[in-house]
């Protein structure tokens, strides 16, 4: 066989490891490494030496250890057997990986069993050369990426079971809510698998989970998105589970012509009541026929948000207002304070001219910025101090209880001791 000389890659762009294929080799062979490749020399099972990018002579000279391996009869050119291994270091960032079949997991949020599919991608780089040919390839002549996915297929398909089980009990969400978690999910499994695969000279660069599905033919899958989607018109509608069961029930007994109750039931569904039809179906709509037969004179509305309530119910149960609380009775509309036109207390400025409603904190009237009583109720207002702000319900203060700063005031044209927070003083009229 003749002997190599020249050695240069051949091999395809997903390839990791590539030998190449004679082994007649001389001291005067050129190797020739690309940029982002390194080349390792075997002899015997042994790597010899690693030779980085560029172009090398194989010569004892660059190659010390091959004086003790190889006889040197030819006046220093001597031929001998070696393995030459290509080992391509650029990132690869596309690896696809993917569950092969259905993970069965417990949805902890509703309790079913649903099975769970997941797929995604990774990127690596060869770090160390020698140690992952030693460690991984072994006497494969080629090393793809389809091989690192097969290798490697038993550490992430334990790492995603066990992290997407992790969040789904931990964090109690369900698996339809899951993907809104796919960063999290991500980073932890990259931490995960990395020092798994740095033990074989491989630097994971990143590691993404893309989808987290689960089968929409499965009948529990069904079962669920039905359940979700019924629920989720109840909560648009305003009802709930129990109440659409007794309209069933109605709906159902006055449809039925054979029923001797069928036409009261008829004309209960069209008038709101719900009386006497019977022990089957009575305690099922007593409740709904009760609130629909209280009268008029047996109802108030909420002063705050206008719900009508029950005239024994405290609490208001759209908004929580206490209806027996003075300080919750007050007006619907008020007049400003600076036009006169009656306007909702619901609004923060009048509609009319843009001046903006100070509500009295007891009755709620519109009340001018430098007012000090309510003219309607005649509640004093606090005043405010004059250097920190801090609102101050006492008239008779002298001091600030929050920065200690003097509260008395005297008129700088009568020198009046001046109460409150006036503009003008009550005595000579002097603006202060």
């Amino acid at each position: 066989m003749a002997i190599v000389e020249v050695i240069k890659y051949s091999g395809g762009p997903n390839i990791f490891a590539w030998k190449y294929p004679s082994e007649e080799l001389g001291t005067w062979t050129q190797l020739i490494v690309s940029e982002s490749q390194e080349a390792v020399l075997f002899k015997s099972g042994k790597a010899l030496d690693i030779f980085g990018s560029g172009r090398h002579t194989l010569d004892t000279a660059n190659i010390p250890v091959l004086n003790n391996i190889i006889n040197l009869p030819f006046g220093g050119k001597s031929p001998f057997t070696a393995e030459v291994w290509y080992v391509n270091k650029v990132y690869s960032l596309d690896i696809k990986w993917g569950t092969a079949t259905p993970v069965q997991l417990q949805d902890p949020k509703y309790g079913v069993f649903v099975p769970v599919r997941s797929y995604g991608q990774f990127g690596i780089r060869i770090e160390d050369a020698k140690k992952f040919l030693i460690k991984l390839v072994g006497t494969l002549n080629v090393f793809d990426d389809s091989s690192i996915v097969r290798f490697f297929k038993g550490i992430y398909m334990t790492k995603v079971k066990d992290t997407i089980s992790s969040y789904l009990v931990h964090k109690q969400i369900s698996i339809l809510e899951i993907n809104a978690y796919l960063d999290e999910i991500s980073n932890y499994m990259k931490e995960r698998i990395e020092p798994f695969m740095e033990e074989y000279g491989i630097k994971l660069i990143n590691f993404y989970v893309n989808d987290i599905s689960v089968p929409e033919e499965d009948p529990a899958v069904k079962t669920l998105k039905v359940a979700l989607a019924k629920r989720a018109e109840m909560n648009i509608i305003g009802y709930n589970y129990q109440q659409e069961r007794s309209f069933d029930t109605l709906e159902g007994a006055a449809n039925n012509q054979g029923s001797m109750s069928s036409g009261l039931m008829g004309a209960g569904l069209g008038l709101g009541m719900g009386v006497n039809v019977g022990n089957a179906v009575g305690g099922q709509f007593g409740g709904i026929s009760k609130a629909l037969n209280v009268s008029s004179e047996e109802k108030k509305v909420c002063p705050k948000c206008h719900t009508a309530l029950d005239k024994n119910v405290r609490y208001c149960m759209n908004c929580g207002c206490d209806t027996q609380k003075k300080e919750s009775m007050k007006p619907y509309t008020v007049k400003c304070n600076n036009c006169g036109i009656a306007y909702s207390t619901d609004v923060k400025y009048c509609p009319s001219c843009g001046n903006k409603y100070n509500p009295c904190p007891k009755c709620g009237m519109d009340l001018p910025e430098d007012a000090t009583t309510c003219d309607s109720c005649g509640y004093e207002l606090p005043i405010p101090c004059p250097k920190c702000g801090t609102s101050l319900e006492a008239k008779n203060l002298k001091f600030c209880p929050e920065c200690g700063t003097s509260l008395i005031r005297k008129c700088t044209k009568c020198d009046s001791v001046i109460n409150g927070n006036p503009k003008f003083c009550p005595e000579c009229g002097e603006k202060l």
